[in-house]
């Protein structure tokens, strides 16, 4: 079977406001999202599942049945993330509403991805390349096995001049294996081109321009269900009633890292990433679509 793409895009959007996986962005009118699909569809993926949220569930179907010929081809699917979803024996406090985070909304799909398969964010911007790359370790992955991989960019190609971003800091080793990775949820640009995030004592960190970051683009296999269950469960029991607590992939991923029970390969990619985190930032990843356009990149999309 061709890889499958799960698309995470059942996020709040609170930063911007609303679905911006929706936002006519391209010269055409193409959102972010209709990128992913067509460079996953060319790069060889054959099946796509959008995990959204049953509030705009309907609206989100509507606007990708607008331009039917972008997913031709392609096995469709959808997966809601639930809060009330959970493994046995938990239930969500009351007053939750905020979805549980990325680990969650993949965790979700267990009973619909029975291949390996990519992991991509809604509303990023990846390039034609990073999908080439995912496909490329993906057809030569153990369908049920723990190699896993990730496309590392640039943290100072990937930040926000308008507000703090969350990333990713990624350690790599000499053979691109992961070492570590560091979730920071409020990283701030700084003049050197690098950014500013806090350690778990609340000290400042500096990370350069050129360390590695997760942008959540990742290749993983069916095998990671039973070891996100595991995870999630632990995280359940530690902060399962704040409120406001996420449980994120590239967290749980650092941990099965750590336990020498995954191995992950940081493939490098020279596309570019862009992607909306505020409103402000519109407009930059508009003129960077039109260029790619009128470089012949996207002929095709309409």
């Amino acid at each position: 079977m061709s890889p499958a793409l799960v698309i995470l895009a059942a996020g709040m959007g609170s930063r911007y406001g609303g679905l911006k996986q929706m936002d006519p962005l391209g010269p055409h009118g193409e959102t972010i999202l209709d990128y992913s699909i067509y460079d996953a569809h060319r790069a060889g993926f054959g099946q796509v599942v959008f995990i959204i949220r049953k509030d705009f569930a309907d609206a989100f179907r509507a606007r990708i049945n607008q331009n039917p010929s972008l997913h031709r081809g392609l096995e469709v699917k959808y997966v809601m993330q639930d809060v009330r979803e959970l493994p046995q024996g938990f239930i969500p406090p009351t007053g939750r509403e905020k979805p549980w985070g990325t680990a969650h909304a993949v965790w979700c799909t267990r009973k619909t991805v029975d291949r390996p398969f990519a992991v991509v964010n809604a509303d990023d911007f990846y390039g034609a390349d990073a999908f080439r790359q995912l496909h490329k370790f993906l057809i030569t992955t153990p369908t049920h096995g723990h190699d896993y991989a990730l496309v590392g960019y640039r943290l100072g190609q990937t930040l926000s001049e308008h507000g703090t971003v969350s990333r990713g800091v990624c350690q790599v080793d000499a053979g691109h294996q992961l070492v570590t990775i560091d979730e920071q949820t409020a990283l701030a640009p700084d003049p050197t081109g690098g950014a500013n995030g806090k350690a778990p004592n609340g000290s400042v960190l500096h990370f350069p321009a050129d360390c590695v970051v997760s942008m959540n683009c990742w290749a993983l296999t069916p095998g990671i269900f039973s070891q996100l269950e595991t995870q999630f469960v632990s995280f359940l029991r530690t902060r399962g009633s704040d409120l406001k607590s996420e449980c994120y992939l590239p967290g749980v991923v650092g941990k099965l890292v750590a336990a020498r029970q995954a191995r992950v390969q940081v493939l490098t990619t020279e596309a570019r990433w862009c992607g909306i985190t505020y409103q402000e930032d519109k407009p930059g990843v508009t003129a960077a679509l039109q260029a790619l356009h009128a470089a012949g990149e996207y002929p095709e999309i309409h």
